[in-house]
C-alpha cells in the first residue's frame, strides 16, 4: 500500500522545510510513504526548497489557481502515482506529521474509506 501526503503550496518557502520534516518516513501497514508539492504559482522558491527538503514529486501549475485547483491536481496526480491512500496537509505546518499514522489507521484497518480531521474550528475564534 503507498500513501501519498499531498502539500497545495503557493509562496510556502519558508514553512515548508518544517512542514516536510515532520511527514513520517515509515508508518506500520504502509509499504511507501511519498511526498508531492503542488505549486500553485509561487512566486518565491517553494519548488526548489521542497526540492532540497527531499519531497519525492511536484506538480506545477503556472498561474496560481487556488486551493480547490491545487487540491484537485494533487489527487489527480497521486493517483496516477499509485496511491492507495491520500493524506492531504497544510504547506504552513498546521498539523502535526505524526497524526498521519492515527488519521489513516480507520483505512488501513478496513473500518473507512475516508478520513477527515478535526480542528475543532467551532472553538477558533478567527475560524
Amino acid at each position: 500500500m503507498k500513501l501519498v501526503v499531498q502539500i497545495p503550496c503557493w509562496n510556502e518557502q519558508a514553512m515548508l522545510p518544517l512542514t516536510l520534516a515532520d511527514i513520517p518516513h515509515r508508518i506500520a501497514g504502509v509499504d511507501e510513504v511519498e511526498t508531492l508539492i503542488i505549486d500553485d504559482g509561487s512566486t518565491d522558491r517553494t519548488v526548489e526548497v521542497a526540492q532540497a527538503a527531499g519531497v519525492n514529486h511536484v506538480v506545477r501549475l503556472r498561474q496560481h489557481r487556488g486551493l480547490a485547483a491545487a487540491f484537485v491536481a494533487g489527487l489527480d496526480a497521486s493517483l496516477r502515482l499509485g496511491a492507495g491512500i491520500i493524506v492531504n496537509t497544510d504547506a504552513d505546518n498546521q498539523y502535526r506529521g505524526s497524526d498521519i499514522e492515527r488519521l489513516i489507521h480507520p483505512i488501513l484497518a478496513d473500518q473507512a474509506d475516508m478520513v477527515v480531521g478535526d480542528r475543532q474550528t467551532d472553538n477558533v475564534s478567527h475560524f
